[in-house]
């Protein structure tokens, strides 16, 4: 990582204003997240199938924005891509503001990646803006101190996002989208102070796409499985359980909380059990949760899995981002982080879709436990993939031209 020509007090500088637009955007990020699917079920009265294609078609318009724009993060540079990225939450939400109208709805949750398709801690909402930020913080960065740099920053993420969703108690369905823009502005005009290192990165050639194909394979097998589980949470509990949009923003607010905070445990696991033990133990045992939660209609235990089970899926997500941008040049980061969220985003689309119909033919067990399988794949492949080289950074980077 070349950012040697970066002082102290401009990483410093750089990682706080870094943390503002976390801050800002996570917290319209959590609004969104709980009412969007209120307003297309309750307020406008479409059913699941629709609301499963709106967030196909933002999870596609997402995975192709991110790959475009981890392009212009290598050849053009970070700071310029990062204000344009930054710019597309709060139009989205205003557009959702202004108007009812599908026609409107769907290149709104396009633009601003309303696809729902991860935690909040893990960028489930605006998604596009996730790889050039995490290539920011990369830069202002070093190896040994970026996994507790990547889990404050999306610890910060989980937590802001809880108190948005539970702020959805004192707007009415559509002043949530009134808000989320104006609260998702606030970060932008600081990113001009960024200061951070451009790499004028070769766009014909990837020196390490043996690393980034690892990667993007394990992550499309990951974002196949959250498509089909994820985006249905909370509507599974409108649907099943009829529960009103009050208490459902309760439970996600104490579910992003906890999630949050076992993100810090990020650096502990990673000395403790590495990176590939650190993935299959947390994500394993989330799987099994999920396989269990459409069975067991019994309230109590379907929040309680609710509210622990992104705890389990997201504990080791700032060592997976940290160990990527470790095995990839910084000339490639942008494209890397790119392609990784294209293959998942993809993957996710086409989870989302089947979802979609499943549930609204009332099959609302079936994805959860496709999920299930899928997920046991995946975590083989990461035991396959890195297992024996977790602690040989150096002999991952091979270069390949």
């Amino acid at each position: 990582m070349n950012n040697n020509s970066l002082s102290e007090k401009d990483k410093k500088n750089g990682i706080i204003l870094i943390a503002t637009l976390r801050v800002s955007r996570s917290i319209a990020a959590g609004m969104i997240n709980v009412a969007f699917p209120y307003y297309i079920l309750t307020t406008l009265h479409y059913g699941a199938l629709v609301i499963g294609s709106i967030y196909v078609a933002a999870t596609i318009a997402t995975a192709l924005l991110g790959f475009l724009f981890g392009i212009t993060t290598d050849v053009w540079g970070k700071r310029e891509t990062l204000v344009i990225t930054g710019l597309l939450m709060p139009l989205s939400a205003f557009m959702v503001y202004i108007s009812s109208s599908l026609w409107v709805i769907f290149p709104a949750a396009m633009i601003g990646g309303f696809s729902a398709t991860g935690s909040l801690a893990g960028g489930g909402i605006g998604g596009a803006m996730q790889p050039i930020q995490n290539a920011v913080i990369a830069n202002l960065t070093t190896n040994e101190n970026r996994t507790k740099y990547f889990s404050r920053f999306t610890f910060l993420s989980g937590a802001t996002a809880a108190i948005g969703a539970l702020m959805v108690k004192l707007f009415n369905v559509e002043d949530v989208f009134l808000a989320a823009t104006l609260i998702s502005l606030a970060g932008i005009p600081g990113l001009w102070f960024i200061k951070v290192t451009n790499s004028n990165g070769n766009i014909r050639k990837l020196k390490t796409k043996t690393t980034i194909g690892k990667f993007t394979l394990t992550g499309m097998l990951n974002g196949f499985s959250q498509g089909l589980t994820v985006p249905f949470l909370i509507p599974f509990f409108v649907l099943v359980y009829h529960l009103p949009k009050s208490q459902v923003s309760e439970y996600a607010f104490i579910s992003g909380m906890l999630g949050s905070f076992s993100i810090l445990a990020a650096p502990l696991l990673e000395r403790l059990f590495g990176f590939v033990k650190s993935i299959v133990v947390t994500r394993a045992i989330g799987a099994i949760l999920f396989v269990i939660f459409p069975i067991i209609r019994y309230l109590p235990v379907s929040v309680l899995i609710y509210i622990i089970s992104p705890s389990l899926r997201i504990a080791a997500l700032p060592i997976q981002q940290s160990e990527l941008t470790k095995r990839v040049d910084d000339e490639e980061m942008g494209r890397a982080l790119g392609i990784n969220q294209v293959a998942r985003l993809a993957a996710s689309s086409s989870g989302t879709g089947l979802s979609g119909y499943l549930m609204e033919n009332a099959l609302f067990e079936l994805p959860f436990f496709i999920y299930g399988g899928i997920m046991a794949v995946n975590l083989f492949l990461y035991i396959k993939f890195f297992g024996e080289k977790k602690n040989q950074i150096a002999s991952s980077t091979q270069k390949i031209g």
